[in-house]
């Protein structure tokens, strides 16, 4: 159990959080939200030990085995599986212990650390640490590739495999979900489900949200409010609680208003004296409800294009990829710059477009598939974008999303094939390295009037202001501004020149979620074309009308939503591990047939049985865990003795670990009925 009592942080001459009373129970999984620069991240460096309170106490149990996420991944020449296990610091100590004793020839010393390894689980470690790179994206013969040799955006990764490896009662995850795509969001939250500890995690992604948690802190305003369920009942809670805040404020206002005409009447009357003083007494009272005051939502808008083609942009028979002299591909979120294109020309805001031919091929010349130099990713690719479609890009990690988006922007020449794009069509691309090409030292008005030389200040600093870099904010360097801030800026620049076809490689990178809400609302009124590529299904949900999956090689519609994309993953998944043992298994004979065959179905039959007993099982634990909520929901709780509150919030950690190990179990056996 966590306790924050009387907490209060400062950062600076200012108070993030005042006055914070709080308890956490074990095995709570708890989304941290609010605003950017409400203290979510001060709140996990107290946590850590990294700041001291201001006033107040941070209880936290003895001994509290806690893991987070490091922000820097120094330069190593270690592989990146050992890299991994190091997350686990008393195995790694362990292991050193071994090392050293077998360099001085102690055996009495060697083998006092191989129990020690073997206490630890130490020598199933590389598998666990192999099973965690995969799932968040590595490919196997990169396990062993030295840290140094990857990028920030894998490295970011390294290191929340790091954390995941380490043993932990508690687990602090900020932004988890920033530098994964899709699929490696998907794996983490079915690890997150798993994992027996408590979870603090900060995320603005509200369906990861939904997926993981349990409870939902609110930060708003220096103070913290707790709420049961994911980041829609939180929601749901709040939007009840400020209703029912704003008409208790109304209906004491109308009552003030109503005493107060009284002692306005008859205060000077002898024979009303007394009332009026016993209604000023009452006045002063009254509890001083404060009116809900409206957080005014960020909002902005793509303007409508000056030109939107029916047959906006295709790929005909395209095979695309990577020469020699192109840059390999970096994970998502890895890189972020600001491209305009109308058909094959960077469009500067002075409508450079003379160069594009109206559905001609790109002007780029085509290699040969395949040949010297050439690293083939998708071929035979034949896509076409019509005015005012929105098309999401589904598919694993590392098959070719991005580089279908820049083979569509013309980033990347084909291959094979042909390129199309109308001579009308103006492209607005953002892609996976956007924020960081903003350049050092200029503004956003700098930026700006780069696109735009000719045009008025003054437009240019309404057009800013739109985007909420209002009055001096459109002047101060970009190096100062935060990660969401840039990208805001980065859209903003796309913005501008009112483009017909959106191509959009991850752009919820860095993003809060008002900006992310603010995003969908824009694209969904845009009235243009779209392509997004982002790791938020609810983005992709919200204004994506159909999906195309990139796998295999191969481009292709996919006939299904986003749950039905997460089904496909699983099976995917379970199908390779099957092929894999159908090789492996020498021929049967027919007996061995008829015998496997009986088998199955006396399996079926208990399978079935035991579906049914896990879902009697199941309903009955969410009974107790309502009942539970309840009592922990109720502020009389809080009053009683301490042990019987722990043993509630024990109770409730047992069982959510239950339901997740049940439900697990029913998925497992429910799609091998299925199958």
């Amino acid at each position: 159990m966590i306790a924050f009592r009387h907490f209060a942080l400062r950062r600076g001459a200012r108070l993030l959080l005042s006055d914070i009373d709080l308890v956490i129970q074990a095995g709570w999984r708890l989304g941290v939200v609010g605003r950017n620069g409400c203290g979510k991240s001060s709140l996990f460096a107290a946590l850590q030990g990294q700041v001291e309170a201001d006033a107040g106490e941070l209880d936290l149990p003895a001994k509290l085995r806690l893991a987070a996420v490091a922000q820097e991944t120094p330069a190593l020449p270690d592989p990146a599986i050992e890299y991994v296990m190091g997350g686990d610091e008393a195995l790694a100590a362990a292991i050193r212990d071994e090392a050293d004793a077998q360099a001085r020839g102690d055996t009495e010393a060697v083998a006092k650390a191989h129990h020690r390894i073997e206490e630890l689980h130490g020598y199933d470690a590389r598998a666990r640490a192999g099973r965690l790179l995969h799932g968040l994206g590595f490919a196997p013969e990169t396990h062993e590739r030295a840290v140094r040799a990857f990028s920030g955006g894998w490295r970011a990764r390294l290191n929340l495999a790091r954390a995941l490896m380490a043993p932990s009662e508690l687990l602090l995850l900020d932004e988890p979900t920033n530098h994964l795509d899709l699929d490696a969001v998907l794996w983490l939250e079915e690890w997150l489900r798993r994992y027996q500890g408590t979870l603090l995690v900060i995320s603005h992604d509200r369906d990861f949200l939904d997926a993981v948690t349990t409870h939902t802190l609110h930060l708003h305003e220096g103070r913290a409010r707790l709420y049961v369920g994911g980041y829609s009942a939180f929601e749901r809670q709040r939007a009840e609680q400020l209703r029912q805040q704003q008409i208790a404020h109304e209906r004491e206002q109308a009552e003030r208003a109503h005493l107060q005409s009284f002692i306005d009447r008859f205060k000077a009357k002898a024979s009303k004296a007394k009332q009026a003083q016993s209604r000023m007494k009452r006045l002063e009272k009254l509890a001083g409800t404060e009116a809900v005051r409206a957080e005014r939502p960020f909002r902005f808008q793509f303007d409508a294009p000056e030109k939107v083609p029916d047959s906006m942009l295709q790929l005909e028979g395209v095979s695309a990829g990577y020469t020699h002299a192109e840059p390999l591909p970096l994970p998502a979120g890895e890189r972020a710059g600001v491209r305009g294109r109308s058909g094959d020309e960077v469009s500067s805001g002075r409508g450079s477009d003379e160069a594009a031919r109206e559905l001609a091929p790109s002007s780029r010349p085509s290699l040969p598939q395949g040949g010297e130099g050439a690293k083939v990713v998708l071929r035979d690719v034949r896509f076409r974008l019509e005015a005012g479609e929105r098309i999401g890009l589904l598919g694993p990690n590392g098959e070719g999303k991005s580089t279908l988006v820049k083979t569509l922007m013309g980033e990347l020449p084909a291959l094979a094939g042909e390129r199309k794009a109308h001579k009308d069509v103006r492209i607005g691309y953002f892609a996976q390295h956007t924020v960081e090409s903003l350049r050092a030292g200029a503004t956003p008005f700098d930026h700006l009037q780069e696109k735009a030389p000719d045009a008025p200040a003054q437009a240019l600093r309404d057009f800013l202001g739109g985007w909420n870099f209002a009055g001096d904010r459109a002047f101060e360097p970009v190096e100062g501004f935060s990660g969401g801030e840039r990208a805001r800026l980065a859209l903003a620049l796309i913005a501008w020149d009112k483009p017909s076809l959106l191509l959009l490689d991850e752009p919820t990178n860095h993003l809060d979620l008002d900006m992310r809400e603010a995003l969908a609302d824009a694209l969904a009124d845009f009235d243009g074309a779209l392509v997004l590529v982002a790791h938020d299904r609810h983005l992709l949900g919200m204004v994506c009308d159909s999906f195309w999956r990139v796998a295999d090689g191969r481009v292709e519609p996919f006939d299904g939503d986003l749950d039905d994309y997460a089904r496909w993953l699983r099976a995917r998944g379970g199908g390779a591990r099957k092929a894999d043992e159908a090789r492996a298994a020498p021929a049967e004979s027919a007996a061995d047939r008829r015998r496997a065959a009986a088998a199955q179905r006396e399996n079926e039959k208990a399978s079935r049985q035991r579906v049914r007993k896990i879902e009697a099982r199941v309903a009955a634990i969410d009974a107790e865990l309502a009942a539970l909520e309840a009592k922990l929901a109720d502020p009389a709780t809080y009053d009683g003795p301490t042990a019987a509150l722990l043993q509630l919030g024990q109770r409730q950690a047992e069982l959510r670990r239950e339901k997740d190990a049940l439900e697990a179990e029913w998925l497992e056996l429910y799609e091998a009925l299925e199958a």
